[in-house]
């Protein structure tokens, strides 16, 4: 089960040394385009996912995800 901590952590974590990036309070609804992550940033996220926790997911169902609350919804579905 991936919980939105877990996923904030890798995203931070990706983020590298962009200090724009701030994933303060409810970030899980807002669009990754709105955080500040591009396509490079959300895969280096997978990447962190996959280190950390065991968690893949392909990259033709990353695209089709547009917020944090669906990546955490389609792990957690994907895990179940």
């Amino acid at each position: 089960m991936l919980t939105p901590e877990q996923l904030r952590e890798a995203m931070i974590a990706s983020a590298g040394e962009d200090e724009s990036i701030t994933l303060d309070g409810d970030f899980t609804s807002k669009d990754f385009a709105e955080l500040g992550f591009d396509s490079l940033a959300l895969m280096e996220t997978c990447a962190q996912l996959k280190r950390d926790h065991g968690i893949v997911v392909p990259d033709e169902t990353l695209w089709d995800l547009t917020t944090p609350e669906q990546l955490i919804q389609w792990v957690n579905g994907a895990r179940a």
